[in-house]
């Protein structure tokens, strides 16, 4: 890993790829953590919180679980997996040694359709604006893949460049996750489908793309449930919320009780409950 070269490739691109960021026994450390979070999930069969904990679970005769913010909180041994020495050898170049994290978040993409992400950026869910500041150089967005990546299992694509053209203003209520891939959404933006890159990620694999990369990812016709670790990182002093990652390029170890970082609810309902309840 050269941590120099991808940064230049991400300021050009608005995304790059870091091949084995993980060894082979991190990834299947990594996966048996994801199973027992699955686990977790499924047998509680249905949406839950526990502080920033959530699982986006839904229900049926047989559960599934799409999405699992900030684990760790009940699962420690992610916490490797967010304060990777090699994620402050990586952000070094692009956000300095004072990191939090606001994004922390394991996604399942069940086969099927139902599960797409339509084009979007991830600029819309920096929320509130106020609290980030310089967002298109002080954010970035990791992808890390647990299991084989690629167009069969709907896996990421991306608008090379599209980070230059800043924010595009996409209609905030319009649904991004299961709403199917169209391409008619780059038309519409005067983007050519043609230039949408697919990208190639094999188990332990890591990609990077701006707030503002145009990004989405289509239906998985694989059999296995495609699972991508999320972190995503901003520089501390650029952001008034998030978990601490590193220091001075050290990792920091989760406080006693959770941060605020995206979920605006935490101080008036930080108890376990199924979120219908309230």
């Amino acid at each position: 890993m050269d941590p120099e070269a991808t940064a230049a490739f991400y300021r050009a691109h608005g995304y790059a790829i870091v091949r084995q960021f993980l060894t082979a026994e991190e990834v299947a450390q990594l996966a048996a953590l994801a199973d027992a979070v699955e686990a977790e999930a499924i047998a509680l069969g249905r949406p839950f919180r526990h502080g920033n904990l959530f699982y986006d679970t839904r229900a049926g005769p047989r559960p599934v679980l799409i999405m699992a913010q900030w684990p760790v909180w009940h699962h420690q041994g992610l916490e490797r997996f967010r304060t990777h020495p090699g994620y402050a050898a990586l952000l070094a170049p692009l956000l300095g040694s004072d990191v939090k994290q606001i994004i922390h978040q394991i996604h399942w993409k069940p086969h099927g359709p139902g599960a797409d992400f339509a084009w979007h950026q991830d600029s819309r869910s920096r929320r509130p604006r106020a609290a980030f500041r310089n967002l298109a150089t002080s954010y970035v967005q990791t992808g890390l893949a647990i299991d084989p990546h690629d167009e069969a299992s709907g896996g990421l694509r991306v608008i090379p460049a599209s980070h230059a053209l800043g924010d595009l203003q996409l209609a905030e209520d319009q649904r991004v996750l299961g709403r199917a891939l169209d391409d008619s959404d780059l038309i519409a933006l005067g983007l050519a489908p043609a230039a949408q890159v697919q990208l190639e990620l094999a188990p332990g694999d890591l990609a990077l793309w701006s707030p503002f990369t145009l990004h989405a990812s289509g239906e998985n016709r694989k059999r296995h449930a495609r699972r991508f670790l999320i972190n995503g990182y901003v520089r501390a002093s650029d952001c008034d919320r998030g978990e601490w990652a590193f220091r001075k390029g050290e990792p920091v170890s989760l406080p006693a009780t959770p941060s605020l970082t995206h979920w605006d609810d935490l101080e008036r309902c930080p108890h376990p409950h199924f979120p219908e309840q309230g």
